[in-house]
């Protein structure tokens, strides 16, 4: 009787601190110098700020995070040593990694190739007989196989294209123009034979964005045009009957494509009835319209026009900029600035100041998620000392950047803060209610399918903050450095 009342408290015991005691973990990215790393003590504040997580209130429901495998990323992959090349794809993919689980790539060649090439570069092909991806075998295919092989979890993998080929253009051009409506069905073939083809080589697409950057890109590298009521009569009338009828309606369908600041004309046309809205599953956004400002406007509004349908963030990068190499601070300085520095116009200037590219990962990226955005898609995985190898010079920086000849890797900044959310917010997880005292912080919570709950928290500040964390009746006392972003795990055991 006794060991039985002395196992009954240990048992009431141990339900009772697992209810009211989680174990809590605390990660950190600074510009002081810490990189995901683990943080065990921190400061007592009385006066501390509060942010209280209320994981009842549920929102969104994640669709993924991760990056785009370009042709440039890959042949530097191929560039790079076998245990260097391991190295990355296992940073980006392994379970101690950064988990990436929603990925991009681009059909056809972008700007980031080493060239200008088409599956399906015969003029008048009506039936692509001889449509062929040969050209990704050697880089871009070999890279998602070994990250697939990699991934304990698997990832999805959405396809975009720049353009279609010339000859299918009313310019005969690589860069801009318009799709002659006579090729408007096959160039929906053109989808359904990708996804064949890939499907042959091992790999599964999830979905595609109808079109990079309809808008075009002021005519200086791979585009094709379309206004929203073009591109709603593209995939109401050709792509999306056209993979139905392949027994391909699976697959999702994502309209726009670009800045938000304009997705107002695109989602009103592209959900204005049934008819128009059927094919579509969501709308794809870039965040190249301003180096500060997300939007949040503008993502309720696309919300509120579609509740039911996907809101990703499909390409993201710090644009305009040779990447600085292994000098960590910089990332965290307002000195970097993008292509609306110098060639926006007067008026629309003042939405790209010099910025921190680690703080505008963070900021948007939170300022996303508590905006009703699903998924969140870097642009290039690997990038190289130039910003290259970009055939058309437009250089950027990835979060990874590599020098093949010296056979070595640099992990900036841009890479931990991506694994903040890629790594802790996984596929299908709940973003959930989180309200904060502090107005200098941003906070944005999850609570993933285990039924853990993941916290970022941003502190864009110069000084340490002291804030309490509550959720469900437990309180934690967190500091976080300046210039830092943290994910906080909480785990009921």
């Amino acid at each position: 009787m006794y060991y039985k009342t002395l196992f009954l408290m240990i048992l009431f015991t141990v339900i009772s601190c697992n209810s009211t005691n989680p174990e809590v973990q605390v990660y950190e990215t600074s510009e002081s110098g810490n990189q995901l790393s683990l943080q065990t003590s921190f400061e007592h504040d009385s006066e501390a700020s509060t942010i209280v997580i209320n994981s009842k209130k549920e929102l969104q429901t994640i669709t993924g995070f991760g990056g785009a495998f370009t042709e440039s990323s890959a042949y530097l992959l191929n560039k790079m040593s076998e245990e260097k090349r391991n190295e990355i794809l296992a940073a980006y993919f392994a379970k101690d990694g950064a988990r990436y689980s929603l990925t991009r790539t681009h059909m056809n060649s972008c700007d980031f190739s080493l060239n200008n090439y088409t599956y399906t570069p015969v003029a008048g092909d009506k039936n692509l007989d001889h449509f062929s991806i040969d050209e990704d075998k050697d880089d871009i295919i070999p890279m998602i196989k070994d990250a697939m092989a990699i991934s304990e979890d698997g990832f999805k993998l959405f396809s975009s294209p720049w353009t279609a080929s010339p000859w299918m253009k009313d310019n005969n051009s690589w860069v801009g123009g318009k799709l002659l409506p006579e090729y408007y069905d096959i160039w929906a073939l053109f989808f359904s034979k990708y996804v064949d083809a890939y499907k042959a080589e091992g790999i599964d697409i999830w979905g595609f964005t109808v079109e990079n950057e309809p808008h075009g890109n002021g005519e200086n590298w791979e585009s094709m045009h379309y206004s929203p009521e073009e591109m709603t009569h593209f995939v109401q009338n050709f792509l999306g009957p056209k993979l139905e009828a392949d027994g391909k309606g699976h697959l999702k369908i994502l309209g726009y494509d670009q800045n938000r600041e304009g997705i107002r004309e695109w989602v009103d046309v592209m959900y204005k009835d049934e008819a128009s809205s059927r094919y579509y599953d969501g709308t794809a956004i870039h965040w190249y319209e301003s180096t500060y400002d997300y939007f949040p406007e503008e993502l309720q509004y696309a919300h509120k026009k579609a509740p039911e349908k996907y809101l990703i963030q499909t390409e993201a990068c710090v644009d305009s900029e040779v990447p600085v190499w292994k000098d960590d601070k910089w990332y965290w300085k307002k000195e970097a600035t993008d292509w609306g520095y110098d060639w926006r116009e007067e008026e629309k200037k003042y939405l790209h100041p010099k910025y921190a590219p680690a703080n505008r990962y963070a900021r948007d990226i939170i300022g996303c998620l508590n905006n009703w955005v699903d998924g969140w898609v870097d642009w290039n995985m690997v990038l190289d000392t130039k910003g290259g190898p970009n055939w058309a010079n437009n250089w950027c920086i990835a979060p990874v950047i590599v020098d093949p000849v010296k056979d070595e890797v640099y992990y900036t900044p841009l890479y931990y803060i991506m694994a903040h959310f890629s790594k802790f917010i996984r596929p299908e997880a709940k973003v959930i209610d989180a309200k904060k005292s502090d107005e200098e912080l941003m906070v944005t919570a999850a609570k993933n399918p285990d039924g853990s709950i993941a916290v970022v928290v941003f502190n864009e500040g110069t000084t340490l903050k002291n804030f309490k964390l509550t959720h469900d009746g437990f309180t934690k006392n967190i500091s976080i450095s300046p210039q830092a972003i943290q994910t906080i795990m909480i785990y009921n055991n």
